[in-house]
């Protein structure tokens, strides 16, 4: 079987990723239709999607102009939502510390909730895939094609749609965030995170100017990356035990055949 190419690893990340693309293609309508509603230009809009690519935040940042608030609270407020980021470029490290910076650079840009979803499943699958980096660039870059037409298309139209963000189209992207959460689950980071961040969530709902949902989100990943930290250090840390049972082993041999404790 021959070795996939280049191109060929490309074309299977931007196929995996295809189920995120259907869903995340009505949030960027919805998006464009929301910025055609505030003080900003279509450009802005446009141009927040070409240089941030960050749905999330693109939304609050967008939500917050229209009311008014000074730039510090914009920043600080889009800041900490994407401080999930961090959890994901941990997790996915280990694949990518070998690539020069102009490919991190890239893929980091690129990196958002779902092509950390389609990426970081793969690199599970295959640990050691060499062109991995090029599965990850047809994940992100058809990501990022995708949010800017259906961001444009919403400043386009979404004027002609006043009730667009009421017909339930939203929807769409809280089912792709479920499909994104779920599989990670069976990770002892990432349940720790999502319990934390839950718990937060409920406790702090009473908080004014929603400051319950950047405390569950900062709490969560902070308690993520503490697990995931600890997860990394007691498996490169040697096992005392196996040590051990080596040199309980008949003649005090070790399973290379050298003597336990003995010249090397």
């Amino acid at each position: 079987m021959p070795a996939p190419s280049r191109a060929a690893s490309f074309a299977a990340g931007a196929r995996d990723t295809l189920p995120m693309i259907v869903g995340a293609a009505p949030f960027g309508l919805i998006f464009g239709a929301l910025v055609a509603t505030t003080p900003l230009a279509p450009w802005h809009g446009q141009l927040m999607s070409l240089t941030v690519f960050a749905g999330s935040s693109q939304f609050i940042a967008a939500g917050l102009f229209a009311t008014g608030v000074g730039y510090a609270v914009l920043w600080a407020t889009t800041l900490i939502v994407n401080l999930r980021h961090m959890l994901y470029a941990a997790n996915l490290l280990p694949h990518v510390k070998h690539l020069d910076l102009r490919w991190r650079t890239v893929l980091g840009f690129l990196l958002t909730d779902e092509t950390f979803a389609v990426t970081s499943g793969h690199f599970h699958r295959h640990p050691d895939d060499p062109l991995g980096q090029w599965y990850f660039l047809g994940s992100g870059l058809s990501m990022y094609l995708n949010w800017q037409v259906w961001t444009l298309a919403g400043l386009l139209f979404g004027a002609a749609f006043p009730r667009l963000q009421t017909l339930g189209l939203d929807f769409a992207m809280v089912a792709t965030f479920i499909a994104i959460i779920v599989p990670q689950m069976a990770r002892v980071p990432w349940a720790v995170a999502t319990v934390v961040a839950g718990a937060s969530a409920y406790a702090c709902q009473g908080l004014p100017y929603k400051l319950g949902l950047l405390a569950a989100v900062a709490l969560g990943i902070a308690a993520g990356m503490i697990m995931l930290h600890a997860k990394r250090r007691n498996g490169a840390r040697p096992s005392r035990k196996s040590g051990e049972d080596d040199a309980r082993k008949p003649g005090g041999m070790r399973a290379s055949g050298k003597p336990a404790g003995g010249a090397q």
